[in-house]
């Protein structure tokens, strides 16, 4: 039995010196050990991970599971499945229709201003000047002031004696009913929003300006580009990306404008600043119809979501182009 031993590791041994490969050892998935500084870290990650559980994905859930019922907190019964009920019903609800509509003339009354003059503003006040960081900061307070804050003072602005009037009277010109009339209550309120909305967006397009190569203006004006042709072909292609994103973020801000609506106007006159998110609000706090306003919520979600993704694909695809 050694003799076989020794002959058979002798073999093995000519084996390899002749050029025969020694086999590999099998492979073995890697374990990944978690050190005392990955506990630590998670530890320090669980207070953020435990509030986006509780208060925002068990919300959703159980807003989507509601939606598949009808229920009233005034009801004993609890939540009671009825299917697809309430989503068969949203096709038919005209009330839906309509703050669908004003929600979109409201968005788009807001959004292209909002855009254009926080472009211009960045394009302004990137270059130095006097006073710069003031002008800066100026444009950028109402962004850090809450939009209920903000509501308020525009409501005194807009009132019967407010400061708007007051000057319209200074020109000569007669008082306006601005939150009580059908045909100014919505753009009175696009109005504010969109003073409100320039801060951060000038904010934003200002980063993208800085991140673009200086080298490029510099090969635009030695080619005798001048300022427009410089802002058309080295600016917005530069800002394409930054654009995109100001653009989505405006669309899924402005299209859950409720906090305005509700100091301004509070849906009226006659429903004509009855935005979808606040008739969703009045289903539900009013109205006391849960499932109901859970299923338009998801609806008004998957709108948001669908033209949040069309306007990004169609501004990117003109890049690809």
């Amino acid at each position: 039995m050694a003799d076989d031993t020794v002959a058979l590791t002798t073999a093995r041994r000519a084996g390899a010196g002749a050029g025969t490969p020694a086999p590999a050892p099998a492979p073995g998935r890697p374990r990944k050990r978690w050190t005392r500084l990955n506990w630590i870290g998670l530890g320090f990650a669980m207070p953020a991970i435990a509030y986006i559980g509780i208060f925002s994905i068990i919300p959703v859930v159980y807003g989507l599971v509601l939606s598949f019922t009808s229920y009233s907190p005034l009801s004993r019964s609890g939540p009671v499945f009825n299917g697809v009920s309430n989503y068969a019903h949203i096709f038919e609800d005209g009330d839906f229709w309509k703050s669908l509509w004003v929600t979109a003339r409201y968005v788009l009354q807001v959004l292209p201003p909002t855009v254009v003059i926080a472009l211009l503003l960045a394009v302004l006040v990137s270059r130095p000047f006097r006073g710069v960081g003031f002008v800066r900061s100026a444009l950028y307070i109402p962004q850090i002031v809450s939009l209920t804050a903000v509501s308020m003072i525009w409501l005194w602005l807009y009132s019967q004696n407010g400061f708007v009037n007051e000057v319209l009277n200074a020109v000569g010109l007669s008082d306006q009913h601005w939150l009580i009339s059908q045909s100014a209550a919505l753009n009175a309120a696009s109005v504010m929003r969109i003073w409100k909305a320039l801060g951060s967006n000038m904010v934003l397009l200002m980063a993208g300006m800085q991140s673009i190569p200086k080298d490029l203006y510099e090969a635009a004006r030695v080619d005798g580009a001048n300022g427009w042709q410089q802002f058309r072909h080295v600016t917005l292609p530069g800002l394409r990306s930054m654009l995109v994103y100001v653009v989505a973020m405006d669309i899924i801000f402005l299209a859950q404008g409720f906090a305005e609506i509700y100091v301004l106007t509070q849906g009226g006159p006659l429903g004509s600043t009855t935005t979808a998110n606040y008739l969703i609000y009045q289903q539900a706090f009013q109205y006391n119809q849960l499932g109901s306003a859970s299923s338009m919520a998801f609806v008004l979600f998957a709108l948001i979501a669908g033209v949040s993704l069309l306007s990004m694909r169609g501004m990117l695809g003109r890049r690809s182009s």
